[in-house]
C-alpha cells in the first residue's frame, strides 16, 4: 500500500438489523482527498447474502444507522455543510432523508424510544459567547476562561467547560406528514421568528457535566444515561447510571440508578435485556480513590431493572482476564443475555454473557469484531479482518460469513502483507506475543520495530494501514504486545506500574532479537524503531539505552512525566499512576532525563492541537536532541489532535506517511531484492 492509496480504506459502522430480520443497514466511511475529509453512506445488506449490498443514501458523510423499533424509519447522523453531524431519518422503504436537528456543535449519538415515536440524542451545547454562538465573536475575542477544575479540556474536543454534552428528545415526524414549506415573501415578513421546520428539541437534564449513552426503559417512560454527577466528580474517574422521565415538559433532576461517590466502580453503556427484567452495564473497578485505573479490565455487569440507588452491580465476567474496554454498546440477545466485544490476545472476540454469569465465545479468530446486531437466532457483526479495514458478516458456527467486500478495490490496487504470529521469550522467560510482516521479495529486508500506544492497548492480526504502508515501501514490520499491553489479563497490564522502561523495554528488544534470529528474510544489521504516544515514550527510552538502530521516529510522545502532570488533559492522574510521584523515581523512568544517552537520528513528529501528549513534550525533546548534536527534525501538523494517524485529515495522514518513509529511506534505505 502506498500513502496515496489511503482513499481505498473503507471502514464500517456497527450493523442494525430490521425488526423483521430481512435487512441489515451499515454505514461506510473512507478518506477523501477531494475534500480532505471522510465520506460515506448507508448501505442495505441482505443477511442471507442472496442479493448484493445496495447504497441507501447519497449524503457526503452519513453514519451510525439504527432501525426504528417498528421498522418504519432508519435514524442516522448526516454531516451538514460545516461538517457537524446532525440527526436525520429516512424511510426504511426508501425516500428522501429528513434532517431533524441544526445543532451548532452537532449531534454525537442517539437512541430510539420503544414505540419509535421519540428520539433521544446527545449534543454539545455552547454557552453564549463561546464557539461562534454569537455572530461576530471569534475565538480570540471570547471572554477569559476561569478554570477551577482538574477536568477542563479534552483531546480532540478542546475546552469543555462551555460546551457540555447534554441530553435532548424530539418527536419523530409522521410518515404521512406534509413536507415543511419555508415562508417567503409577505408570509415571511409577517412572522417575527420564521419557523425552521425542525422538530422541537427538549432538554431533559439540567447539568453542566457531560452525558453519554442514552437508553430508553422498555416501557419508554425513562431515559437512562451515564454521567459523573456525584460530589467530588472532578477528582476521580467514576461515572454512574442515572435516569430521568422521558416525556416531562421541563428538564428533570436525575435519579441515581447505579454507582455513586462511595462506589469503587465506574459504569457506562446501559442496555436492557430483552425480557425487561435486567439492566446490563459495562463496569470498571477503579478503587476507593477513583483513579486506580491501570490495567483495570472492563467487565459486563447487571442489576435488576427495577433497582434504584444500587452501589455496585453483579459482575458477570472474569475481571482479571477478560476485558470489554473497547466494546461500543452492549446488545441484548435472547431471553436473559447480552452480546459484548472482548479484547483477547490482540484480537476482538464476540461473547454472549448471561445473567447467570455464563460466557460463550460466539466468534473468534484473526480479526477485531467491533459491532453486533441480533434477532435472537442470527447474529450480524462488523469487523476488521486481516485483509480489510471494514466488512460486515453473519456469524455461523463460530465463523464469519461475509456479506460485503468493501475492500475489493484495495486488494486490486495494493499488495497485502499478512502477519505471521510468533512468540519469543524475554530474558526472564516471559513469553512476548506478536506478528512479523514481510514485504514483497526474498530479502533480506530492513526492519522497523513498531511499538503501540496506550500503554494498555494492543496490536493484532487485523488490517493496519501503518503496517501495509511500511511493507509496501519494502520494510519488514515487527509488532508485539509487551508487558503493560491489553488483552492478556490484568497481571500483564500491571507489570509496568511504577516501572516503565523496564520489562516493556526488555520485551520489545527480546521480540526484535527473536525475530531477527528466526526469520532469514530480516536484515539484522539494518533496523529502525518507531512508535506513537506510549509507543513514542518507549521508542525514546529504547534509543537512549540501545544504539543499534539506524533511525527512529518519536511521535506524539509521552516524554517527560513531570511536565505532563500540569499540561495533559489526563495529566492530573495518569502520569503519577504509571510512574509514581517521587521525583527520583519519575526521573528514572523519563526519556527526557535520559536524553544525553541518545545518538540515533530521530524524527520528532507531533500535532499542534494535541492535548493528550501536549506539544511541549515534543518541542523540548527536539531542542534537547538538537543541543546535543543528534540528527533530528521536528514535524508539526496544524489543526490536528492526538489522533492524527487514525482520524486526522486525509491529506495530513498522507503527508505523515510520506515524511516518515522519507526519513527512514534517508537513514535506512530499501535495497532492491
Amino acid at each position: 500500500m502506498k500513502p496515496e492509496q489511503l482513499e481505498l480504506l473503507t471502514t464500517v459502522s456497527a450493523p442494525s438489523l430490521s425488526p423483521d430480520s430481512a435487512r441489515v443497514v451499515v454505514a461506510t466511511s473512507r478518506p477523501s482527498f477531494a475534500n480532505d475529509s471522510y465520506v460515506g453512506q448507508l448501505w442495505e445488506l441482505n443477511p442471507n447474502g442472496s442479493t448484493a449490498p445496495r447504497r441507501l443514501t447519497r449524503g457526503v458523510a452519513d453514519s451510525a444507522p439504527q432501525y426504528s423499533p417498528d421498522g418504519a424509519w432508519i435514524g442516522f447522523l448526516r454531516a451538514d455543510t460545516k461538517g457537524k453531524n446532525q440527526l436525520a431519518i429516512v424511510e426504511a422503504a426508501g425516500g428522501e432523508p429528513r434532517v431533524l436537528t441544526d445543532r451548532l456543535l452537532g449531534v454525537s449519538g442517539f437512541a430510539w424510544s420503544p414505540d419509535g415515536h421519540t428520539l433521544a440524542f446527545t449534543s454539545r451545547t455552547a454557552a453564549k459567547g463561546r464557539y461562534a454562538s454569537v455572530e461576530g465573536v471569534g475565538a480570540t475575542a471570547e471572554d477569559p476562561r476561569r478554570i477551577t477544575t482538574f477536568n477542563y479540556r479534552g483531546d480532540g474536543i478542546g475546552f469543555t467547560d462551555a460546551k457540555t454534552q447534554q441530553l435532548f428528545t424530539l418527536a419523530v415526524p409522521g410518515l404521512d406528514e406534509e413536507p415543511f414549506v419555508k415562508p417567503a415573501g409577505r408570509a415571511a415578513d409577517e412572522v417575527e421568528k420564521p419557523p425552521t421546520g425542525l422538530p422541537e428539541a427538549r432538554l431533559r437534564v439540567e447539568t453542566i457535566e457531560d452525558i453519554a449513552d442514552p437508553c430508553f426503559s422498555p416501557d419508554g417512560k425513562y431515559l437512562y444515561f451515564s454521567a459523573a454527577l456525584h460530589p467530588g466528580h472532578d477528582t476521580d474517574l467514576r461515572s454512574q447510571i442515572y435516569r430521568v422521565p422521558s416525556l416531562a415538559e421541563n428538564p428533570s433532576v436525575p435519579e441515581l440508578v447505579l454507582g455513586g461517590a462511595e462506589s469503587p466502580w465506574a459504569y457506562r453503556s446501559a442496555c436492557f435485556g430483552n425480557d425487561g427484567s435486567t439492566l446490563f452495564v459495562l463496569g470498571q473497578q477503579i478503587g476507593d480513590t477513583g483513579v486506580d485505573f491501570i490495567a483495570r479490565l472492563t467487565a459486563v455487569c447487571s442489576i435488576d431493572a427495577e433497582s434504584m440507588g444500587i452501589l455496585e452491580a453483579t459482575v458477570l465476567t472474569d475481571e482479571e482476564n477478560l476485558d470489554y474496554t473497547e466494546c461500543g454498546q452492549l446488545v441484548a440477545s435472547g431471553h436473559q443475555g447480552v452480546l459484548a466485544m472482548a479484547r483477547v490476545r490482540g484480537t476482538g472476540e464476540l461473547h454472549l454473557i448471561t445473567t447467570g454469569g455464563r460466557t460463550s465465545v460466539l466468534a473468534a479468530g484473526p480479526q477485531v469484531i467491533h459491532g453486533a446486531a441480533t434477532d435472537g437466532s442470527r447474529v450480524i457483526v462488523s469487523f476488521i479482518g486481516e485483509e480489510s479495514p471494514g466488512e460486515c458478516a453473519v456469524v455461523e458456527d463460530g465463523k464469519l460469513r461475509s456479506l460485503t467486500d468493501f475492500a475489493h478495490s484495495l486488494r486490486a490496487h495494493a499488495r497485502h502483507s499478512t502477519g505471521r504470529e510468533v512468540t519469543f521469550n524475554a530474558p526472564d522467560g516471559y513469553p512476548v506475543h506478536g506478528w512479523i510482516h514481510l514485504p514483497a521479495g526474498k530479502g533480506p529486508h530492513p526492519v522497523l520495530l513498531n511499538i503501540h500506544g496506550g500503554p494498555f492497548s494492543q496490536y493484532g492480526p487485523e488490517f493496519f494501514d501503518e503496517v501495509q504502508t511500511y511493507t509496501g515501501a519494502g520494510y519488514a514490520v515487527l509488532q508485539c504486545n509487551p508487558r503493560g499491553s491489553a488483552s492478556y489479563g490484568r497481571e500483564h497490564g500491571l507489570a509496568i506500574r511504577h516501572a516503565m522502561g523496564t520489562v516493556d523495554f526488555q520485551d520489545v528488544m527480546a521480540f526484535l532479537d527473536g525475530a531477527l534470529a528466526g526469520e532469514p528474510a530480516l536484515d539484522a544489521e539494518r533496523t529502525g524503531v518507531l512508535g506513537g504516544s506510549y509507543g513514542g515514550y518507549l521508542t525514546a527510552w529504547t534509543i537512549a539505552h540501545e544504539h543499534r538502530f539506524a533511525a527512529a521516529l518519536v511521535e506524539r510522545g509521552f516524554l517527560d512525566p513531570a511536565s505532563f502532570v500540569g499540561t495533559s488533559d489526563i495529566g492530573w492522574f495518569f502520569a503519577h499512576a504509571y510512574t509514581g510521584s517521587d521525583p527520583a523515581q519519575v526521573a528514572a523512568q523519563s526519556p527526557m532525563a535520559a536524553i544525553d544517552q541518545v545518538s540515533t537520528p530521530t524524527l520528532v513528529m507531533h500535532s499542534e492541537g494535541d492535548y493528550r501528549c501536549p506539544l511541549e513534550q515534543a518541542q523540548r525533546y527536539y531542542v534537547g536532541l538538537k543541543q546535543r548534536g543528534v540528527p533530528t527534525e521536528l514535524v508539526l501538523f496544524p489543526g490536528e489532535s492526538h489522533g492524527l494517524s487514525r482520524g486526522g485529515s486525509p491529506w495530513h495522514r498522507r503527508q505523515r506517511f510520506e515524511i516518515i518513509l522519507e526519513w527512514f529511506n534517508k537513514y535506512l534505505p530499501v535495497r532492491n531484492s
